[in-house]
């Protein structure tokens, strides 16, 4: 079942992202307000995002010329890690990151492996990372 706007899950004491312990991981940018300082760490908060069906955090920090105008959650998608294989920073403004993320459906396991694009805009509007878009690979 696809819903919109979840109950999300209970807050983890480890980190989806792998990255350790939630609170000093990816909390301080979901929960905290803080940004993070690369492409690389929005990509890993967005990957807990999606874990936490936290929308708000996701819609936040998508690029407004490629964001979705909804977005749903499956319950029956189970999350089981991420894997950063790249991250390479173009200039002060442009990042990828190629991950690969393996999730379950109905007992079934699948992966999305994807590089994906970020922006980093002004400071002036903010000075954060956004997510713009990615590519699939098969």
């Amino acid at each position: 079942m696809v819903r919109p706007n979840p109950s999300p899950p209970a807050t983890p004491l480890e980190c989806p992202c792998g990255g350790g312990r939630y609170a000093q991981c990816c909390a301080r940018f979901i929960d905290g307000g803080e940004l993070p300082a690369s492409a690389e760490q929005l990509m890993r908060s967005r990957y807990t995002a999606y874990v936490l069906a936290r929308g708000d955090y996701l819609r936040a920090t998508w690029h407004a010329s490629t964001a979705p105008a909804e977005l749903g959650f499956d319950d029956a998608t189970r999350w089981l890690g991420l894997q950063i294989r790249q991250h390479v920073q173009h200039d002060a403004t442009h990042a990828e990151v190629e991950f690969v993320a393996r999730y379950k459906v109905g007992g079934r396991a699948y992966r999305l492996h994807e590089r994906s694009r970020f922006e980093r805009v002004p400071p002036g509007e903010g000075g954060r990372w956004l997510y713009l878009d990615g590519t699939l690979f098969d």
